[in-house]
Parts: structure tokens; sequence; C-alpha cells
């Protein structure tokens, strides 16, 4: 079977699809092993939010997307996202508090039918970046139905041409199981290019979520322990912009979507739902 230049290389790098690492969660007495993914030496903090202040999300740093609200959310998704609303999205003690809630905000002018509120917050036009250590500290939901993400997209607002990475996912009918992907135009959707790590108690107590993003690969982790890497393939000039779309800016996306084609079967009796962050913080190398 012929398999062009870019497919190729990416069975070479057995980069063909999402695979598991499940499993190396460590047992209770044993030491924690080393980390292997940190700031490289030299970098600095370029763009933070420690959450320090209570209230609505700093609008210096966040923007609500609401964008799809009438028309539908992608991935047949449940929710509604609302615009600056402290019932879905506060800052209190010192953690961004995202909470999804069964309630139906039937008098927007932009509601769609949905029984569940959400937020999704952005940094669009705020804060982009083109390479970069990411580190977000936070908790999880669980429940049948949640699907809470930390993740990045395209600047110029072409997907998948502009690439996807998602740094977290986590589906609520497999609490524990953490996701992080990469899409595309060689894979996405479903032949995104991933892994899966179990993290025991990621809904009831706090780990880092990282990815390590340079102009030769894409590195992604928990609490330091790397689990996916996608390196830079040479796939010829023809097909290099299909396999790495990544030398251009990115914004950071939090948001806890509900139900739809990953989130699955909703369970009511969940609700509220709540993501966790302690702090968003983002390191790049000097210029």
């Amino acid at each position: 079977m012929f398999l062009p230049a870019w497919r190729a290389a990416l069975v070479a790098a057995g980069l063909t699809g999402l695979t598991g690492l499940a499993g190396i969660a460590l047992a209770a007495d044993a030491p924690p092993p080393p980390e292997t993914l940190t700031v490289p030496a030299g970098w600095q903090l370029a763009w933070h939010d420690e959450f320090d202040v209570d209230g609505l999300p700093d609008p210096r740093k966040w923007a609500n997307d609401t964008h799809f609200n009438a028309k539908g959310w992608f991935n047949h998704e449940a929710q509604y996202y609302a615009a600056p609303r402290a019932e879905n999205a506060v800052v209190r003690g010192g953690r961004l508090l995202i909470t999804a809630r069964r309630e139906s905000l039937s008098s927007a002018p932009d509601w769609g039918g949905q029984k569940y509120t959400s937020a999704r917050l952005l940094t669009r036009g705020l804060a982009e970046w083109t390479y970069g250590f990411f580190e977000v500290r936070a908790k999880l939901p669980c429940g049948l139905g949640t699907w809470p993400a930390i993740w990045m997209l395209g600047s110029h607002g072409d997907w998948p041409a502009n690439g996807e990475l998602d740094i977290m996912e986590h589906i609520g009918r497999n609490p524990g199981r953490v996701l992080s992907t990469i899409h595309t135009l060689a894979g996405h959707g479903a032949h995104g290019v991933g892994a899966a790590v179990t993290v025991p108690d990621s809904c009831s107590a706090f780990h880092r979520y990282q990815m390590l993003w340079t102009d030769r690969d894409i590195r992604f982790g928990v609490d330091g322990i790397e689990h996916l890497a996608y390196p830079r393939l040479d796939v010829g000039a023809a097909d290099a912009a299909r396999v790495w779309p990544f030398d251009g800016p990115q914004f950071l996306l939090l948001n806890v979507a509900i139900g739809g084609d990953l989130g699955g079967p909703v369970d009511d009796g969940i609700f509220p739902v709540t993501m966790e962050v302690d702090y968003v913080r983002v390191w790049q190398a000097p210029r």
C-alpha cells in the first residue's frame, strides 16, 4: 500500500493515532519518579494569572466565548457558554472556578435551547504565543457527561490547518483518564495524535498539566512526567504544513463542556460541577 511521505513519517514515528499510556499511576508507597518535563533553563515567565483578586475573571487576560450559543456548539455539545457571569466563571479564594449548571438561560438573546450553562474562557486577542512552556494547575470535575479541557488554537482561525494543541481533556465517563492530543491537517478529530495517562485523583486533587512547545517538538506531561512527544518530522516541503502548523501564534482556552460526541450521555444529578484552576503560567525563551 502506498503511503504519502507525511503519513509514512508518522507511521515510522509511531504517531498515527491515540496511543495510551494508561496504567503508569504509581503505587501509593512508590517514590515519585524524577520530573522529565520542566521549564527549560533560562526561560522567563512571560504571562501568568494567579487568580488572586476575587470577582469575575480579569478582562485584560480572559474573554468569554459565546459565539456559537444560538447556532449550537461543535461536537454536538449540550452547554450554553455564558457571557461574564459569576455563576459560571468566578475567581474566589485564589482559584478560578468554572462551573457547569443544570439550568436554561432562555431569556438570553443568543439562547439556543440548551439546558446546561458553563463558561469557555480564552485569551484570543489578549495574549497569544508562539512556543513556550505552559503549565496549568487544576482540579477537574467528574460526573457522567463532563468534558473539561485546557487547550490551544491557532490564532488565524483556520481549523485544523492552523493546528490545535489539547494540553488536557478529561471525560467524565472515564474518571482519572487524562488525554493530550494534537490536531493538524494530517490527522484531526478522532484521527489526532495523542496519548492517555491515568491520574487516579484528578477529580479530587490538583495536578500540573503541562506542555513544552518549541520549534523542534511538542511535549505534554502531568506533574513533570512526560506522556506524549510530537517531533517535527522532515516530510518534504509539500506536506510540511499538514504535519507541523506550529510556527505561528496560538491562544489558550479553559472550558467545561457538557455531553457531545466525546462527553457522551449526561447524568443530570451531578450538577453543579466545577473545574478549579489554581494558576496559569507561560514561560518563553528570552528574546
